[in-house]
Parts: C-alpha cells; sequence; structure tokens
C-alpha cells in the first residue's frame, strides 16, 4: 500500500511552493513507496541504487536527474552496503508563473519540464537525463545555492530561488535536447508541429487545475488561435479544451480513487467552479458518476 504525501506537508506558505532538501540513504533507510501531489526534480549527488517507479525498477546512478510529476508512485531499492546521496527539490507549478514564461519568452527553452516528463513512462527512465562534467558541476552548483537561499530565508531568496528554478531547468532541457540529438532520437528529429503539441500538452498538464486561455496559449506560444486548434486536431484529432478537460478528468479519476475526498473538493482541485457540470463531464467521458467510479474502483 502506498502511502500519499501532500504539498502542505512540505510546503508552508502558498505563496511560495517550494521545498528542497538534501538525502542520505542506505538499504536500511530508504522512503515507503509513495506518491504525491507536487512535483519532485531528484538529482542523485553520488551512489548507486534502483529507483522503483510505477512497478518498475530502473538503475540510477551519480548525475542523474529526472522529475516525478504529482500522481506518480516511486521509492528507492539500495543493496546492503552501498549509499545514495540526492537532493530533492518539491515544488508546485505556480512557483514558475505563466507571465514569466511570457515575458521572459522561455516556454520552447523548458522542454526538460514541459515535454520529457510526459513521455511514455518506460521510456522517460530509460532516457533519463545523466549529467557529468560541467553540466554535473553546474546542476550542482545551482541545487545547492538554492539550499543555502531555502535555509537562510533573507530578503529576496524567494525571487533568488526562482530565478535559479528557471535556470536549472532550461540549463536541464539543453542537456536534454544534446543527449537526444546525440542519440539521433526525439526531439532533434521530431517535426515541428508535433514537439509545439507536445509543448502545449505538458503545460496543461503542469497547469490543469488553473483557468489558461486560447489567448493565453497563443501568447505563450507564439501561434494564432485558428493554428493552434488546427494543429491540435490534426495531430491529437481534439481541441485544445478537450485536451483540457481530458487531463482534468483523468487527474481527478486518480484523486478518487486515492483520497477521500468529496466529489465536490475534487471537482475545485482539477479546476472545476461548478460540481454539476464536473460529474456531467465525468459521466460522459468515464461513463459513469465519480461517485460510482470510486465504489468500483
Amino acid at each position: 500500500m502506498e502511502k500519499q504525501l501532500h504539498s502542505s506537508q512540505f510546503i508552508k506558505e502558498q505563496s511560495f511552493p517550494f521545498w528542497i532538501q538534501r538525502y542520505f540513504h542506505d538499504y536500511e533507510h530508504v522512503p515507503l513507496l509513495h506518491g504525491h501531489d507536487f512535483v519532485e526534480l531528484v538529482y542523485v549527488v553520488r551512489g548507486e541504487a534502483q529507483h522503483v517507479f510505477e512497478g518498475s525498477h530502473y538503475e540510477i546512478r551519480a548525475g542523474d536527474v529526472f522529475i516525478i510529476n504529482p500522481g506518480e508512485v516511486h521509492t528507492y531499492s539500495i543493496k546492503p552496503g552501498k549509499e545514495l546521496e540526492i537532493i530533492n527539490c518539491l515544488f508546485l507549478s505556480d512557483l514558475i508563473q505563466g507571465n514569466w514564461l511570457l515575458d521572459l519568452g522561455i516556454t520552447q527553452s523548458m522542454d526538460y519540464f514541459y515535454v520529457h516528463p510526459f513521455l511514455d513512462k518506460r521510456e522517460r527512465f530509460h532516457r533519463r537525463l545523466n549529467l557529468n562534467g560541467q553540466d554535473s558541476s553546474r546542476t550542482l552548483f545551482l541545487l545547492e545555492t538554492m539550499i543555502n537561499e531555502f535555509e537562510s530565508r533573507q530578503s529576496g531568496c524567494e525571487t533568488l530561488i526562482r530565478l535559479q528554478m528557471v535556470e536549472l531547468l532550461i540549463w536541464l532541457s539543453r542537456s536534454y535536447r544534446q543527449a537526444e540529438g546525440q542519440c539521433g532520437r526525439e526531439p532533434a528529429r521530431i517535426q515541428t508541429r508535433q514537439l509545439l503539441v507536445r509543448r502545449i500538452c505538458g503545460y496543461l498538464e503542469r497547469c490543469y487545475d488553473k483557468k489558461v486561455s486560447i489567448p493565453v496559449l497563443c501568447g505563450l506560444f507564439n501561434i494564432s488561435s485558428r493554428q493552434l486548434n488546427r494543429i491540435f486536431k490534426e495531430s491529437l484529432g481534439m481541441t485544445v479544451v478537450d485536451m483540457v478537460h481530458k487531463i482534468r478528468i483523468e487527474r481527478a479519476k486518480h484523486l478518487l480513487v486515492e483520497t477521500d475526498e468529496k466529489v465536490i473538493t475534487i471537482a475545485g482541485k482539477v479546476g472545476y467552479e461548478d460540481p454539476a457540470f464536473f460529474s456531467r463531464l465525468f459521466h460522459r467521458q468515464v461513463g459513469c458518476s465519480p461517485g460510482k467510479y470510486r465504489e468500483s474502483s
């Protein structure tokens, strides 16, 4: 039985949804199998282990970095005599606000955050990012700087951490693109349109509980509304709004099974202010009411 962790256990200020800490694990000291409602970025400082992720085992070693999405279940398995040192960075998508993405023009420079974490689960960890040399040193430096800022809580630390987090994700995205290009894999050879759709879908996954309008998406990704709807219909067979509903309903299904929260609460958590509309939409997409889905799962 997995344990469910909640952002409120770590993040004390909703205005600054961030938490970071260094951990040391060994054979006798590993976290229980768990899921959570926040984004988790993990960097392996030293050691080796198996990452137990969604029922599969993947070897990890120093220099590995990976992201665990909300709702995904994982832990570590470490052999006797071995150790694992990691830095855990926990945050909500609110940490990187949409107006920052727009003002800085970085939506096309964040593929490690908006594309890679939404690839097929097995493919993600067979193609995990392993850093060495300057890439590894820079990543560790940024994470340790954030730890120091987070612990010191000096004036301006929240802004500095947000900036450092954006810098880290851009840096990891560059490394990811380079690694994929060297292997002759996606996204180096992927068509521009397909990559754009993946980026937008990743953004919608991160912001599923927020009001995201077509004009905002067009501004973020420098595309007209006509083009946006056309490429979604051609690539996915659905509109952007359909995709938003699909993502939200999938998240609601997870919450119905993994929590005891009321349907009205879950509706609000996935972005629906009208519980009745949520229930009708859920029934249309899943074939039963939220309550029936919970009972049968």
